[in-house]
């Protein structure tokens, strides 16, 4: 998914003309994508003459460390509400699962959108 880095952005606003589905404003002199409505195509990234315009791929070590902080936050309440470690323990197994349902959706959604480009 793409997003603008604020601190990169100079308001030129090339990127709001040449999104097609028209989901970049300006908001605060900065360009500002409305998720909702992005396609993610790409074009903003490619057009954007300052690099401001950054992919998720770019976060990666952020929204791993989120997640992580999110699991240890979840063992660590369950093991105060409890007063039990084990409850704890569980709580982080009961993430792990989660974590692998998501996977699980993500690459079946990639098979079948790599389906969907071979078909092309």
């Amino acid at each position: 998914m793409p997003w603008i880095d604020k601190e990169i952005c100079t308001g030129c606003e090339i990127c709001i003309g040449e999104c097609p589905v028209f989901t970049i404003h300006m908001i605060d002199s900065k360009a500002e994508i409305e998720m909702n409505g992005c396609i993610r195509c790409g074009i903003c990234h490619d057009i954007c003459d300052f690099d401001a315009v950054k992919h998720d791929s770019e976060k990666v070590d952020e929204l791993i460390e989120e997640k992580v902080w999110l699991a240890k936050r979840n063992r660590d309440l369950g093991k105060k509400i409890s007063g039990s470690a084990k409850y704890g323990k569980e709580c982080l197994e009961r993430t792990i699962k989660s974590y692998k349902r998501e996977q699980k959706i993500l690459q079946k959604s990639i098979g079948k959108l790599e389906e969907l480009y071979k078909a092309l």
